[in-house]
């Protein structure tokens, strides 16, 4: 009996000590309809508070069918120390889940284990591109965006045939395969990423517009943009996530200097971004912000028809082309206060205040993807997504 008595004390011990290496993650939200890709994000705080000495390559996510899943550990700063080891240098433990349509709580465990995680495949990249002057590029499974740096803004030497062009405008790459295609495209070429050679192509306009959602300050007739950016900084970069900030210097805004710092959020499995842009100017007026969507985004010979609509909070436009694809872009911007255009874009409006974060959500999709056949499916698509905007998801913390 005393043998027995003892054995089932060791058993309790072990399967305690096994608890105590695991915790448990719960989501919830509100609405019945499917969330894919839903990026849920747990401070690495509270993983050092539950499981102390937990290691962010020797870990498991797993979701209720006991799934290990996908997982990415984000820095606080790039190059960020950590000399005791305790985790300090880092940010957030970043997943994925699926929600079906009419599931909205899903239960995970984080665990501790003996082994290294094995790597990811990469869903979610940004780097600047020397390889073309100073291109920023960035993409996910989905799509690819780019934007342009100094160099592309400075005269041409003579002689040269170097392209020059002042924009803060954003680009779009439509891509058909999931992996990441910016390393390999800008490898072809200039010329070959402009033609579809079995990967996608970049078949979008900017110009001196803003392209798909670049800002300026709106002063009720004209619109005041910065130049190229000025600076990078890659924060965190994939698998799940890729965070980035674009600066650029001052401008003139109609007697009032300002600058701005955009933070990009790229989450896997997304047609669209987070971007919080932060202004700075004298003062503490709010600002007049837009944000512009190319009024003629596609390139000429492809003789492109726009239709643009205006909902709440958002700003969409649907181009039909002769070839290559149909495509539609959006704006999001919670709080939207307006509607103007100018001569190249359409525009939504905005108060930003100096200092503080002016959050939206830029997307853009293609008709053959499969996923938006039609203008309607589309526009049904970033309906969908600016609920799920309006609702977020809750997340609950436990120890098993």
């Amino acid at each position: 009996m005393k043998r027995l008595f003892f054995i089932v004390c060791l058993t309790l011990v072990a399967l305690h000590a096994e608890a105590a290496e695991r915790m448990v993650v719960t989501v919830r939200h509100e609405l019945e309809a499917a969330r894919p890709a839903e990026t849920i994000a747990v401070p690495w705080a509270e993983i050092s508070r539950r499981l102390p000495g937990a290691l962010m390559l020797k870990l498991a996510v797993r979701d209720a069918s006991g799934r290990e899943l996908p997982y990415q550990v984000t820095n606080v700063a790039p190059l960020a120390r950590d000399p005791k080891g305790e985790g300090i240098a880092y940010g957030e433990l970043v997943f994925q889940h699926d929600f079906a349509a009419g599931e909205q709580s899903a239960r995970f465990t984080i665990e501790k284990t003996a082994g290294v995680a094995p790597p990811f495949p990469v869903k979610a990249y940004a780097r600047y591109v020397p390889e073309r002057l100073d291109d920023f590029a960035w993409e996910n499974d989905k799509i690819g965006h780019r934007t342009y740096g100094p160099a592309l803004a400075e005269p041409a030497p003579p002689g040269s045939d170097k392209e020059v062009l002042v924009t803060s405008g954003l680009d779009i790459w439509f891509k058909r395969p999931s992996y990441p295609v910016i390393d390999r495209w800008y490898a072809k070429g200039h010329d070959h990423y402009h033609k579809e050679e079995g990967e996608g192509l970049d078949m979008y306009g900017v110009g001196r517009t803003r392209g798909a959602g670049g800002t300026g300050i709106w002063d009720g007739s004209r619109l005041f943009t910065s130049r190229n950016y000025s600076r990078w900084r890659v924060i965190t970069n994939g698998p799940v996530r890729a965070v980035f900030e674009l600066s650029y210097d001052g401008w003139d805004a109609g007697g009032v200097k300002v600058s701005e710092v955009k933070r990009f959020t790229v989450d896997a499995g997304h047609w669209f971004d987070t971007v919080e842009s932060t202004f700075s100017a004298a003062g503490d007026r709010p600002l007049a912000v837009a944000l512009g969507l190319n009024r003629r985004p596609a390139y000429a010979e492809q003789q492109p028809g726009v239709a643009t609509l205006r909902a709440p909070e958002t700003l969409m436009q649907w181009v039909r082309q002769r070839s290559a694809g149909n495509f539609g872009t959006a704006i999001i911007l919670p709080g939207a206060d307006g509607y103007a255009a100018d001569a190249d874009n359409e525009l939504i409006l905005a108060r930003a205040q100096p200092g503080k974060p002016l959050r939206y959500y830029l997307g853009a999709g293609v008709d053959w993807s499969g996923e938006f056949p039609t203008a309607q499916a589309w526009q049904a698509y970033v309906a969908a997504f600016r609920k799920r905007v309006q609702s977020p998801i809750r997340i609950e913390i436990d120890k098993e």
